[in-house]
């Protein structure tokens, strides 16, 4: 059962605070070390909180043992009514640099406000002024995680920050999205539209083009996500990946496929015509922003590539 802070005698309240530096000082810790591999001065700052919250810590114990003696009661935030809820650190898998900001700099603001009102309560001189230096130590560090604001930080180091962060979104969302895009696009052409001239029936394209997606999308969300771990590479998780390779596929494929639902066979073959240019297009747009190709460049062999593959489909089915 929680129980209210006012409860809480003396050397519960140093307990408190003892574990609540502790638990602060490895949370700093892991965020560093989620972020070093990219954003290596945000956890250098992170490494240094870590220290200090660990110097509070044996300043609290020297206290405590002075105070009380050498055994330390076990109390924890989630004993003690007024704690915000905080998610586990395993739940960060890719935590983004702005979202580990606002959460040390609440952790701060938490721990700051704890000292303040557990000095307010204290009885004794010498643990009220120790409360009362932690407090304002810690809105000290609250100041520095603030720090963390792009707003805050030197232009260069935002400069980075902001290279690093496009660099990951590239490398985790934009590949593997952009190849199940090409793939989805191209290569369902064939079979689609070879099916369409063979038949000349519009249901009959569109059942060959869905089964291409569906199939390609699996195919290639299985690939991506068994291809790498992300460890070494820096991609991310491989089932999100996967999922975001697989649908992207799918969505490629589908786009074409749909204008057949259009009964009048010439009608529907036209609007996926348009479809396809409109495919290559956006392939050739997104290379361009984002894998600095130049659009021109981009276009020409995305959509020298599809032409191929869209007549060689309409040659087949006309055969």
């Amino acid at each position: 059962m929680r129980r209210n802070f006012k409860d809480l005698t003396a050397p519960e309240v140093l307990g408190l605070a003892i574990a609540l530096e502790e638990e602060d000082a490895r949370i700093f810790r892991e965020f560093a070390r989620l972020l070093r591999p990219n954003f290596p001065k945000a956890a250098s700052t992170l490494d240094g909180m870590a220290a200090q919250e660990d110097a509070h810590r044996r300043r609290l114990i020297e206290l405590f043992r002075k105070k009380f003696g050498e055994e330390i009661p076990l109390v924890r935030r989630q004993d003690v009514r007024g704690f915000v809820r905080r998610d586990p650190v395993q739940s960060l898998r890719n935590p983004s640099v702005d979202h580990i900001r606002r959460r040390v700099a609440l952790m701060e603001l938490e721990t700051a406000r704890y000292y303040e009102r557990a000095a307010q309560q204290a009885k004794d001189a010498e643990l009220r002024q120790l409360l009362g230096d932690l407090a304002e130590e810690e809105r000290k560090h609250e100041e520095t995680s603030a720090s963390f604001d792009p707003t805050r930080q030197p232009e260069n180091e935002r400069e980075e920050e902001a290279r690093t962060s496009r660099q990951l979104f590239v490398l985790q969302v934009v590949q593997p999205g952009l190849a199940g895009l090409m793939d989805g696009s191209v290569s369902t052409l064939a079979p689609l539209f070879a099916s369409a001239f063979a038949t000349r029936s519009s249901w009959s394209a569109f059942l060959v083009g869905m089964a291409a997606a569906v199939g390609a999308g699996i195919s290639m969300g299985f690939a991506e996500a068994l291809s790498d771990d992300g460890s070494l590479t820096g991609r991310g998780r491989p089932l999100l990946r996967g999922v975001i390779c697989g649908f992207m596929t799918f969505l490629g494929g589908v786009g074409h496929a749909l204008p057949f639902l259009i009964p009048n066979f010439v009608t529907a073959t036209l609007v996926a015509t348009i479809v396809v240019a409109i495919e290559l297009l956006t392939i050739a747009w997104i290379r361009n922003r984002y894998m600095d190709t130049p659009f021109l460049a981009a276009a020409f062999q995305v959509v020298v590539g599809g032409v191929l593959v869209f007549l060689s489909g309409i040659l087949i089915g006309s055969a």
